[in-house]
């Protein structure tokens, strides 16, 4: 009787082929080792939070703030940085709420009741952080502290949290788009027009994507103050940039280029971005990729707006508009290559008329 079973005609190794190619093995073997790297990297930048050089101003009479000075920046461990030294309340109540420190320590040089200002609305987890770490320092010198949180956040922003969930949402929207209009037609924009036209695409998205976020977390939800049109224009950089760095790595690797998408943004980008824990907190590796990353670079930007009325937006909007334009020039370019590759491959004669004869010459630029 004829066997009529797969395994039976060909064997289990020919079906196993069959149902899953080399190249999908490939790919499977590429997604176990992006989750191995997603773990390591969560788990590895937020299991052990611990701080390390946190900035912070030093309000003291100058007899006295050469040896604070001293004291805090010599505390086991480097879990403080001075970086500004005044004698006027002002000047670190301004360096706070412009983002230049975390914490400003105003010292009493006729008694022993000190100040701590914090902001929360930069990240609670630092604030706290530091609050913890003074009160125990100010303790060892028989004194008392209070602090005062001159940046809190919102009654509906739960442990400053709005904004990186906000990020990461507008991260993975830029990518998804990026990731739906490649694939809807071939992973690599074959033309430099169709490129164009995606990254066209790409913008609008962007703008809707952005406005939305805002109008969500702000007249919706009531979970993040700050200017509205402000805050959209943020997270359709941040939209857009995703989405630009993920069309140009599909464009330059293909399928390959998702993954590759996936370990910048996602694996490497959002623990590393400050959110759940602040960057002072977190190891070195991730504390010194954050603000170059764009998790990073938005959250920073929509807390600015937010809780210090746009302060300290400078670098991280130059860094979204980096990977922006980056994004967008590898595309253009890699089209413009692919483009020619593939005319050359395809068109590489062409027909001539030669003394009344027909014949056929490789075609040359």
């Amino acid at each position: 009787m004829e066997p009529i079973s797969g395994y039976a005609r060909g064997g289990l190794w020919t079906s196993l082929r069959g149902a899953v190619t080399p190249r999908a093995a490939l790919l499977v073997l590429g997604a176990l080792l992006l989750q191995w790297a997603f773990i390591t990297s969560y788990v590895g930048a937020l299991h052990r939070p611990e701080p390390h050089r946190i900035p912070i101003a030093l309000v003291a009479p100058q007899e006295m703030a050469g040896q604070l000075v001293s004291q805090l920046d010599g505390l086991p461990g480097d879990p403080l940085h001075v970086k500004h030294t005044s004698t006027e309340e002002a000047d670190g109540l301004r360096m706070v709420r412009h983002r230049d420190v975390d914490g400003a320590l105003i010292v009493d040089g006729s008694g022993t009741q000190d100040t701590l200002l914090v902001a929360t609305g930069g990240g609670t987890s630092t604030a706290e952080t530091l609050a913890q770490l003074m009160l125990s320092v100010e303790a060892a010198q028989n004194r008392t502290l209070e602090v005062r949180d001159v940046a809190p956040t919102a009654a509906g922003d739960a442990r400053g949290l709005t904004s990186f969930f906000l990020v990461i949402g507008w991260v993975v929207g830029g990518y998804l788009c990026a990731a739906v209009l490649a694939i809807s037609a071939g992973s690599r924009a074959s033309t430099v027009s169709r490129a164009l036209f995606r990254l066209g695409a790409l913008l609008i998205f962007s703008l809707l994507s952005g406005l939305g976020g805002a109008v969500i977390v702000g007249p919706v939800l009531d979970a993040l103050p700050g200017r509205l049109v402000a805050l959209a224009l943020v997270g359709a950089l941040v939209v857009f940039a995703t989405g630009a760095v993920t069309l140009a790595l599909q464009a330059l690797l293909g399928a390959v280029g998702i993954g590759l998408t996936l370990l910048i943004v996602v694996v490497l980008g959002n623990p590393s971005a400050g959110g759940a824990i602040g960057t002072s907190l977190l190891p070195t590796f991730w504390r010194g990729i954050g603000s170059a990353m764009i998790p990073g670079a938005g959250t920073w930007a929509t807390r600015s707006i937010a809780y210090f009325q746009g302060h300290a937006l400078t670098n991280p909007l130059v860094v979204l508009g980096i990977w922006a334009v980056a994004g967008v020039a590898v595309t253009l370019l890699a089209s413009l290559l692919g483009g020619r590759r593939r005319w050359n491959e395809e068109m590489p004669y062409r027909t001539v008329s030669d003394g009344g004869f027909l014949g056929i010459r490789p075609w040359t630029r």
